[in-house]
C-alpha cells in the first residue's frame, strides 16, 4: 500500500512503466518504446555495510536497452547529488547496460536544482557528469482535458502529483476524475490510490480529491475510495450536528467545534446528531458516549 507522497512520485513507474514514454514525448526525448520492461530490485547495498536505495528502478529492453533509476525528491538535499552519482555508477556497474536518472518533484525550486548537472572530478576534467532528467511542475502538461487524460491514465496521474501545489491542479483532477468514470475498476483504483497518496491529506488538492471520488467515482470499491467516502460521510455528519446546534441558538465553544470535527467514528457522531435536536447545551451532546463525557 502506497502510503506518502514520496511514494507515489516514484512508485506510479513501477505500476505504470509505459507512463516513461509519456514523459519522454512531454520531455522531447527521442525515446522508442521498448519491447518489454522489467521492474529490477531497488536494493543497492554493497556488502560493505553502506546502504543506499534508488527509490524505483525499471529496466527497458529493446533495440536500445537501459535501466531507469526514478527518485523523488521533495526539496534540495545538498549530499544528494553524491547518492545519484553513486547510483549512476553503480548500476551501471552491476548490469552493464547504460542507467538514466529521472528525478520527479513538486515545486519549481527543487526540480530546477535537481536538473542541474553534477559534474565529479577536478575542474579540469569531470571523470563524470550526472545529468538527471526531472519531471516536475515546470514541465509536467496541466491535463485538464477529460479526453487527453482518458488517453493516457498514469500521465494524467503524475500531471496531478507534479502540480500538487498549483491551484489549477484541481482542474486536471476534475479531468482526470471524469476519465476514470469510463474504465474498468481494476484499471481506475491504483490510480485514485497514487493519486490520492501523491497528491497529500494535508493539501487542498488532497481534499478536493477526496471529495471527488466520494462524489464522481461513489461506485468504486477500492480501499482509498472507501475511506474517502466514510471521511465524507463524517465530515458531513460532523457538520450537520454543529448547524443543529447553531440553528437552536446553542453557543458552540471552539472545543466542542474540535471535537466534533475531529471525530472519525460514524456510530458517534450519529449519537451526537440526535442528541443535538434536544440537548440543552452544545456541550451535553457529549454526556454518556462511549469516549466519556
Amino acid at each position: 500500500m502506497v502510503n506518502s507522497s514520496h511514494e507515489a512520485m516514484h512508485r506510479i513507474f513501477q505500476e505504470y512503466p509505459g507512463l516513461f514514454t509519456g514523459v519522454s514525448k512531454v520531455l522531447g526525448l527521442p525515446f522508442v518504446p521498448p519491447d518489454r520492461v522489467t521492474v529490477l530490485p531497488t536494493d543497492l547495498t554493497e556488502t560493505r555495510p553502506v546502504e543506499r536505495r534508488v527509490d524505483t528502478l525499471l529496466r527497458f529492453d529493446g533495440d536500445e536497452s537501459f535501466l531507469l533509476a526514478v527518485e523523488a525528491q521533495s526539496a534540495k538535499d545538498p549530499d544528494k547529488t553524491a547518492s545519484w552519482a553513486y547510483y549512476v555508477s553503480f548500476l551501471f556497474a552491476k548490469y552493464k547496460t547504460p542507467p538514466v536518472l529521472l528525478v520527479v518533484c513538486q515545486d519549481r525550486i527543487t526540480a530546477e536544482w535537481a536538473a542541474q548537472p553534477v559534474p565529479i572530478g577536478p575542474q579540469w576534467w569531470a571523470s563524470l557528469t550526472v545529468r538527471p532528467l526531472v519531471a516536475g511542475p515546470h514541465n509536467m502538461p496541466l491535463i485538464t482535458d477529460p479526453d487527453e487524460a482518458s488517453a493516457d491514465l498514469a500521465l494524467a496521474a503524475l500531471s496531478a502529483i507534479t502540480h500538487a501545489k498549483n491551484p489549477a491542479v484541481d482542474g486536471i483532477l476534475k479531468a482526470l476524475s471524469t476519465a476514470l468514470q469510463n474504465v474498468p475498476e481494476a484499471v481506475a483504483d491504483p490510480i485514485i490510490e497514487l493519486t490520492a497518496q501523491g497528491l497529500g491529506v494535508n493539501r487542498p488538492a488532497g481534499e478536493f480529491w477526496r471529495n471527488l471520488v466520494a462524489v464522481d467515482l461513489s461506485f468504486y470499491k477500492s480501499y482509498i475510495s472507501e475511506e474517502i467516502r466514510d471521511e465524507g460521510r463524517a465530515q458531513g455528519r460532523a457538520e450537520d450536528i454543529l448547524l443543529v446546534l447553531e440553528a437552536r441558538g446553542l453557543d458552540v465553544s471552539d472545543e466542542v467545534r474540535e471535537r466534533v470535527t475531529g471525530c472519525d467514528d460514524p456510530d458517534l457522531l450519529r449519537d451526537w446528531l440526535l442528541r443535538a435536536v434536544t440537548a440543552s447545551s452544545a456541550e451535553s451532546i457529549f454526556t454518556g458516549d462511549r469516549e466519556g463525557a
